[in-house]
């Protein structure tokens, strides 16, 4: 088919077999989410505040800076620390205490923008090569070219932009204002699902080891293929690398104008509920100065519907950063 982008060479020759232990594979028993909250300190915040006033000096645009460029050896320790969390388990973490008070908007985000870069490289998150995105309900409705991130919608667990060709490691979220009400932040662990398909569902782990059709969400070139062909998991070097959205796949489904035969309409389903299942995610609230970071290839992560307030200074403001290593930090790496 010429309206797909075929990455089935991602596919794993045969399934992962033996369950998985590791910091990261956990259940919501297993861990206290309180033990990934940082915060920043009065000594950190000295930091913080000389760095701000440098910053007010500069003339330079946001994605210009970099952390090089100031002495704040505490907020560097935070961020690494943010990074183990990320890296070896449990693949989140939440930086409590950005003075939002005392910053204006332009410079907070140039704090985040410059501590973020000591998780990992940024990359850009749209096809227009956008860096620094705004999370924030548009007033669109949820559905074809439009993002979930853009609308109140529940976000039902996944990672984000798993139809890409090079998916995010890490992503980034500073909180600027939080919902009136909803807007919760979910995680769960995809090792722990892996574990449970493996036990109790293995024809459907199978199956997710195969391709499906992904919406690419418009997120490309016109006359470039509309969806894309991958593997929910792959299990390479010792690492799990999962691609986890139902909503786009079924959506990649449509637009092709496909039907989803039993077996793959199966599996999308028993995944989605083994997702749903509070013995394997953890909530931890989001507030405003919190910056959340986490792991986007091996956690996945949940936003409740929410309702916003009526005053637009109010309204639910979120920034994002994608961060990866491998490939150019282009959209499509």
């Amino acid at each position: 088919m010429q309206n797909i982008l075929d990455l089935h060479h991602e596919v794993t020759p045969q399934m992962l077999t033996e369950e998985i232990q590791n910091g990261l594979a956990w259940s919501c028993s297993s861990i206290n989410p309180e033990d990934t909250i940082l915060r920043i300190d009065d000594r950190s915040n000295e930091e913080l505040q000389k760095m701000a006033t440098l910053l007010e000096r500069m003339q330079k645009d946001c994605i210009q800076h970099f952390p090089d460029e100031f002495d704040i050896p505490l907020l560097v320790s935070i961020m690494q620390k943010a990074k183990q969390l990320i890296d070896k388990g449990p693949g989140f973490s939440v930086i409590q205490g950005l003075p939002l008070d005392s910053l204006n908007k332009e410079t907070a985000t140039k704090i985040f923008w410059i501590l973020g870069q000591i998780i990992g490289r940024p990359v850009a998150q749209k096809w227009d090569e956008t860096m620094l995105y705004e999370v924030r309900d548009t007033g669109q409705a949820y559905g074809y070219g439009v993002r979930g991130s853009y609308t109140n919608v529940e976000l039902c667990f996944h990672n984000d932009n798993a139809f890409n060709i090079a998916v995010p490691r890490a992503v980034g979220l500073l909180c600027i204002n939080s919902a009136k009400t909803g807007g919760e932040s979910r995680f769960c662990s995809f090792y722990s699902i892996h574990n449970q398909l493996l036990k109790k569902y293995p024809d459907v782990l199978r199956r997710l080891y195969q391709p499906v059709y992904w919406d690419r969400q418009k997120e490309h070139s016109e006359g470039d293929p509309i969806a894309a062909f991958a593997p929910v998991f792959r299990w390479n070097n010792n690492q799990l690398f999962v691609r986890a959205n139902v909503s786009l796949n079924r959506k990649g489904y449509e637009i092709l104008g496909l039907e989803l035969d039993n077996v793959t309409r199966n599996a999308l389903n028993v995944f989605e509920e083994c997702l749903s299942n509070p013995e394997f995610w953890v909530e931890l609230p989001l507030q405003p100065g919190d910056a959340q970071y986490l792991n986007n290839q091996e956690i996945g992560h949940y936003r409740s519907e929410f309702e916003d307030y009526n005053n637009v200074d109010q309204k639910r403001y979120l920034l994002r950063t994608w961060h990866r290593e491998i490939g150019h930090a282009n959209y499509h790496g």
